[in-house]
């Protein structure tokens, strides 16, 4: 049990924890699952013997939210700080085969669309993809925006469709011109699994198409695809706080 959160310590998490967008502890953020590390933030807010709530950063990717205050009964004192692992490019490739595996077990365990879900059995898009890629020893960024930012960029050409730059495990990003919104780890074919909500989407994991035809959800989010990228490296934390939003 952790009597008192220090900002000079990092913490393991001895459970799987939900972390929320707010100090008030409604709307969920992210999770983290048992043996992720943190850092309590030295906001004015964290006091921590008057709030119900603690700002904490998460080591592997800097994403800040909020914990609540008797959840870090759940912590621990790491006895060494986070070290972030190195992959080349040819070990990230080497690995998607593991990362696809990790989806599609997912999508065959039954589940379903979870805002801020990071944890099995249940996911968001984004949270899918991070948690994918964490299970080979690779981390990138908690959000669908950050995750596009992070990759390498790769030239699709979507009239006519030609996915001859595709590769397996590349990120299929989706949303509005500013912004990315969603996203899918593509397969092979014009295949992409994702996890999708319940208004367009399937509300859970599910394998779709990159096509202008089919039903309302392959539609739907065919007109929203924005690109490609290409994980070509593991996520090496800054240690600065982020904003929050998914």
């Amino acid at each position: 049990m952790v009597e008192c959160l220090s900002d000079s310590i990092e913490y393991i998490c001895r459970e799987n924890l939900d972390l929320y967008d707010s100090s008030e502890c409604k709307t969920l953020a992210t999770q983290a699952r048992k043996g992720r590390y943190l850092r309590w933030l030295p906001e004015p807010q964290n006091q921590i013997n008057r709030s119900t709530s603690i700002l904490v950063q998460l080591c592997e990717d800097d994403y800040t939210a909020w914990l609540p205050t008797g959840d870090q009964n759940h912590l621990e004192m790491a006895t060494q700080p986070y070290h972030a692992p190195v992959f080349s490019d040819a070990e990230i490739q080497a690995a998607i085969p593991q990362v696809i595996e990790f989806t599609q077990a997912a999508m065959e365990t039954p589940n379903y669309y979870l805002w801020g879900g990071t944890v099995s059995p249940n996911y968001d898009c984004s949270g899918l993809m991070q948690a994918a890629f964490a299970s080979a020893g690779i981390w990138i960024p908690r959000d669908a925006y950050q995750q596009e930012a992070f990759t390498q960029p790769i030239t699709f050409h979507r009239d006519p469709l030609d996915f001859s730059s595709l590769l397996s495990g590349d990120l299929i990003f989706f949303g509005t011109p500013q912004k990315a919104t969603h996203v899918g780890l593509y397969l092979t074919e014009g295949q992409y699994i994702h996890s999708s909500g319940r208004e367009h989407g399937r509300n859970g994991i599910k394998i779709d198409v990159l096509s202008p035809e089919g039903d309302a959800c392959i539609q739907y989010y065919f007109q929203q695809l924005r690109g490609v990228g290409r994980v070509i490296s593991s996520y090496q934390p800054t240690a600065s706080t982020h904003s929050l939003g998914l």
